[in-house]
């Protein structure tokens, strides 16, 4: 049913974009978002396409419908552990799914912070719909005990705090990939006089998607910090050893490396824009390989998860 949802939502948000104006841009306006520290921290509007009152409301419609989508599927995940006994995140199929989740979730946080940031809904939605889609056709498990070696207390730490940050990290690598988009787009506006753009138009201004990407990078980046010492302390418990270079730890420390690199890059001067924007999406991919890659194909101590 989540799909569905998602994918009726992600229609609404194709319908904002193809009813939307393309904008000239202008100097971003300023929003201010507070980040929880003392003083609030400007973030520019989100300067999409000036819209006809028939995209924003294809937009609010298409909010709506993620609203529900994951309210859909935190119930999928909310029966399955009341049938189980257990949190539900011991397989493959159970972290995608709440991964999925916490990135659709983010999304939606976004929104309201930044209202004009919705037109990067389709592009958020799209993936998630294929991705459930796959992880329902490949990676579905049927709900049952843990596995011997997921029976641990730091399950709970470990898994929640790297579904937490791989979620946040969709929404970072999506908002890098777009800010490639918009700002090309706002390249061959400005080369062309600063006057109407094309598709790349629509979307909010490149420097509204790279400060997204950054300031989510920035939450994301402590969350899997921890998840990587708790895992290492769980492996301690189990294994008798903190580190050994199996499989899903290496990319799980190149993963780390590459978002610290990314942060480093973001705030460097002749690395900010295109070169940082692409190490993001290049930490993104690693993630994905990580999760797919270790429990598909390769042998470990970490090759479990519930796939046949």
């Amino acid at each position: 049913m989540a799909i569905a949802i998602y994918a009726l939502a992600a229609i609404g948000f194709c319908a904002e974009l193809a009813f939307g104006r393309p904008s000239t841009r202008s100097r971003p306006q300023l929003a201010t978002v507070n980040t929880g520290a003392s003083s609030s921290t400007p973030l520019p509007a989100a300067s999409g396409a000036a819209g006809r009152p028939q995209a924003a409301r294809w937009g609010q419609l298409g909010v709506v419908l993620t609203a529900v989508g994951a309210l859909a599927q935190a119930g999928v995940l909310v029966t399955r552990s009341a049938a189980a006994g257990r949190v539900p995140w011991g397989n493959m199929y159970e972290f995608a799914t709440a991964a999925v989740l916490v990135g659709v979730l983010a999304y939606l946080f976004l929104v309201i912070r930044v209202p004009g940031l919705r037109r990067i809904g389709v592009f958020v939605l799209g993936p998630t719909v294929i991705g459930l889609v796959l992880t329902g056709l490949h990676l579905y498990a049927e709900s049952g005990p843990l596995v011997a070696a997921l029976r641990s207390d730091w399950l709970v730490v470990h898994v929640s705090a790297a579904i937490l940050s791989f979620g946040v990290f969709i929404v970072s690598g999506v908002a890098s990939a777009l800010y490639l988009v918009a700002a090309r787009s706002e390249r061959s506006a400005s080369a062309a006089g600063g006057g109407e753009q094309g598709r790349g138009g629509r979307l909010p201004s490149a420097e509204t998607l790279d400060r997204v990407a950054h300031r989510t990078a920035i939450f994301g980046f402590p969350v899997w910090t921890f998840a990587v010492i708790a895992g290492a302390i769980w492996a301690e418990s189990a294994w008798g050893r903190f580190w050994g270079w199996d499989p899903k730890e290496t990319w799980a420390f190149i993963s780390w490396a590459l978002y610290a690199a990314y942060l480093h890059a973001r705030n460097t001067s002749g690395w900010r824009g295109r070169p940082a924007a692409w190490t993001n999406l290049v930490a993104l991919a690693t993630l994905v390989f990580n999760l797919l890659f270790v429990n598909l194909v390769s042998t470990g101590l970490h090759s479990y998860g519930g796939v046949s």
